[in-house]
């Protein structure tokens, strides 16, 4: 599904953090927004996830409008996300944090009494392989690395029913052969037609991996297109790259 932003606003006191803002993300695609810091990139992403209420403008989920809907009630229409701070609970397993996301609705909660163990335990091990966390299923999220914690979180986030995968700076402050993986695991899932779309800082990740970019400056869209026109984009250099 289709997701559109039109003219939204979001203050914190004075401070515009979003201002006008409109952007349509398409069904299918890995749509990549960039921009420097304090641009609006995860207050955006706040709004769309509802955590973030929006002062004005509108959000529209396909064919449903969003705006003011909870958070729980846009989760379940098919957004998913990851965080640039890795959110996870510290006293559960990895097996525990994967099945919390496959259940996304009360009806689903019922379902999975009566489903059996092996049919659960068979799904997390394919999302886990997918994202090539190989650890067991008993290990506690303390237990882990920050590099396998971030793959962690993108694995509860592929794990919960969507229609749409948002994720914020995913190779944030991980090594290069992991943030190479990282990669390949977006690839696949974008074969696997998935709608994509990710806030990320690295230049040279985002240019290989989205066919279309955003850019933000100051809370609103300044640009956007392929990878190849921003690159040459004086606006995007000017605001972005500091050229």
């Amino acid at each position: 599904m289709n997701l559109d932003v039109s003219n939204v606003k979001k203050s914190f006191g004075g401070v515009k953090a979003l201002d006008k803002c409109s952007l349509s993300v398409e069904q299918g695609k890995i749509t990549a927004i960039i921009g420097p810091n304090g641009s609006g990139k995860t207050t955006l992403f706040n709004v769309i996830s509802r955590l973030l209420p929006v002062d004005t403008g509108k959000l529209v989920f396909g064919t449903e409008e969003i705006t003011l809907l909870d958070d729980y009630q846009v989760s379940r229409l098919g957004i998913s996300r990851t965080f640039q701070d890795v959110r996870l609970f510290e006293n559960l397993t990895i097996r525990d944090h994967i099945e919390i996301a496959l259940l996304n609705t009360d009806e689903s909660l019922l379902k999975s009494m009566f489903r059996p163990q092996r049919v659960v335990v068979k799904r997390v091990k394919e999302i886990l392989s997918l994202v090539g966390l190989n650890k067991p299923l008993s290990t506690f999220a303390t237990d882990l690395s920050y590099g396998q914690r971030k793959l962690l979180d993108l694995a509860i986030a592929i794990a919960k029913p969507h229609s749409l995968l948002m994720l914020d700076e995913p190779v944030a402050g991980v090594n290069p052969v992991l943030r190479e993986r990282i990669k390949e695991i977006i690839k696949t899932l974008h074969k696997r037609g998935e709608t994509i779309l990710v806030i990320e800082h690295d230049m040279n990740f985002v240019m290989d991996l989205a066919q279309h970019i955003i850019v933000m400056d100051a809370g609103s869209v300044i640009a956007q297109g392929k990878p190849r026109d921003i690159q040459n984009n004086k606006q995007v250099l000017d605001a972005y790259l500091g050229e």
